[in-house]
């Protein structure tokens, strides 16, 4: 199994693993291999960004924290990029992607953004593969920060 040791990093085993296999896989690497776009990391990397605030939303309200400021303030800390780019690097997602030739030969994974965009894309994937039991259950297993632990 490709995945199995991702797996046992975020605690999720994906029912249907074309969504992993989506997630793990940049425009470049798509166009380069006729892949259809709709099999790519974008719109997942999009969906898992949301899902990223709304389960760190819900967890800086479920440890008491009511005021709007300061749920903004404390979300804002936990997903910020150099937090899920820390992420993505202990998962060693760049290890996962199927990356687009010149993205392998300029290591464009790192970049900040693009590490922190393989997470998202993972997230997105586990909400539409399980829904937002599986983004929190990986959300929990890989320790995001949460409201304001640091």
């Amino acid at each position: 199994m490709k995945y199995a040791k991702l797996y046992e990093k975020i605690g999720y085993t994906f029912k249907n693993e074309a969504y992993l296999d989506h997630a793990m896989t940049r425009t470049a690497y798509a166009r380069e291999h006729e892949t259809p776009m709709n099999e790519t990391m974008d719109s997942l990397a999009v969906l898992g960004d949301a899902v990223l605030d709304l389960v760190m939303i819900c967890e800086i309200m479920a440890e008491g924290e009511y005021d709007k400021g300061e749920i903004t303030r404390k979300k804002i800390e936990a997903v910020n990029m150099t937090v899920v780019r820390k992420i993505a690097e202990q998962l060693e997602l760049p290890s996962y992607m199927r990356w687009g030739k010149g993205e392998l030969r300029m290591q464009i994974w790192t970049s900040g953004r693009v590490s922190a965009e393989c997470f998202e894309a993972l997230v997105g994937a586990a909400y539409i593969d399980g829904g937002v039991e599986a983004a929190t259950k990986i959300i929990r297993t890989v320790r995001m920060p949460q409201g304001s632990a640091k």
